[in-house]
């Protein structure tokens, strides 16, 4: 079987949806399905087998992404698509539309994944709007999309009832990322610490994932600031890059944390991440936004604990409690999880016991076999 992905993202660009669309072109192979990917060239990328880039320009609002040109990818994706079974869609902007260009123009099936919650996301990006107007603008525009296609993919239980209140009648499929477990399975957390410099024995918590607004980073260095007042030298590390970036910078001077805060912006997945994950003690997460959460099962496949609110799609990882703390959305409550999970030590190895046998329940390869069987049912 033979399936066209097409993305408005994908690497060197990094961020949730590339990550899901690489672990999953990893995997299905092995499940019989050949995947070929229409993307955004970002620059001077090197040819790869079975990705075919299309010519793009920097987005004015966030120039990390690239807008494909529309004639190009149309035309890309309908010759592609000639010879494939199916189109999975990834994103819902230049990719969309020339994927369902294609699909209507070829009688092809076609799905695709709601990654993004935009219905909160949008706000981020043009604050000068009414909020209720960007959430109903989001809402219209996301029911009018997926009830185009023939399947929706959604990562968690809680997109697909937001879903179903916006009006989305199309059969909808919770069908979560999978991990690489391969990949998470160890780090060394010395030499990293000596790397950068980190005591053996300081309290270190960490942030990995883009440094983007709608993750909610503000609260975590808030957190920090409360939790520095038990805890002089707890240290937070804050990895990736994005546009909220020079605000967080300003808000970690104000409240005088540059002493606990590092930037160390985008680490290579492969060879820095894991060493960056082990040479943590606990990992934070405060996105109130997200559809799934791919970080926080990477961290704990490393068996690093995890401190984070329970919203949205996070909530079908994090409700059984296996591995984590949740407390409320509250500064002051998260930061008292910090310093009760970073001074106790027992408790840390037990829900590092736990996380690493939790996340083996979300492998990558369990994921796929479930998305190919999802793929012959509509082809």
């Amino acid at each position: 079987m033979r399936v066209l992905m097409v993305s408005d993202v994908y690497f060197p660009r990094v961020n949730g949806v590339c990550t899901s669309i690489e672990t999953f072109r990893g995997t299905l192979a092995a499940e019989g399905v050949d995947v070929r990917l229409v993307a955004p060239r970002y620059g001077e990328e090197p040819e790869q087998p079975d990705i075919v880039r299309v010519d793009a320009r920097p987005v004015p609002v966030d120039p990390e992404d690239r807008m494909m040109t529309w004639r190009q990818a149309r035309d890309t994706v309908l010759r592609e698509a000639e010879s494939c079974d199916l189109i999975h869609i990834q994103t819902p902007f230049v990719a969309h539309y020339a994927g369902l260009h294609a699909a209507r123009k070829l009688g092809k099936p076609v799905l695709a994944t709601y990654h993004t919650f935009f219905e909160e996301y949008l706000y981020h990006y043009a604050r000068w709007l009414p909020r209720a107007w960007m959430r109903a603008l989001a809402r219209r525009f996301s029911r009018t999309q997926c009830n185009t296609l023939d399947a929706v993919i959604v990562p968690s239980t809680a997109m697909r009832a937001r879903l179903a209140e916006y009006g989305v009648t199309r059969p909808m499929h919770v069908l979560p990322t999978g991990i690489p477990l391969g990949r998470f399975e160890s780090g060394d957390r010395a030499g990293y610490r000596a790397k950068l410099g980190i005591d053996a024995h300081r309290p270190t918590v960490l942030f990995v994932g883009r440094v983007a607004h709608e993750k909610n980073i503000g609260f975590l260095v808030e957190a920090v600031a409360q939790a520095r007042m038990r805890l002089p030298e707890i240290l937070f590390l804050i990895t990736g890059e994005g546009p909220a970036g020079k605000r967080l910078r300003a808000q970690v001077e104000a409240l005088g944390l540059t002493g606990n805060v590092r930037f160390l912006g985008y680490l290579d997945r492969k060879r820095e991440l894991p060493d960056c994950y082990a040479a943590a003690d606990v990992f934070a997460f405060a996105s109130r936004t997200e559809t799934q959460g791919l970080v926080l099962l990477e961290a704990m496949a490393m068996g690093l604990p995890v401190v984070a609110l329970a919203a949205m799609g996070t909530t079908d990882i994090l409700a059984r409690g296996r591995g984590c703390l949740t407390p409320v959305d509250d500064v002051a409550d998260f930061a008292a999880a910090l310093c009760r999970l970073l001074d106790d030590g027992q408790l840390r190895a037990q829900l590092s016991a736990e996380a690493r046998d939790y996340a083996a329940e979300w492998s990558d390869q369990r994921m796929a076999g479930s998305l190919a069987e999802l793929y012959r049912s509509l082809s």
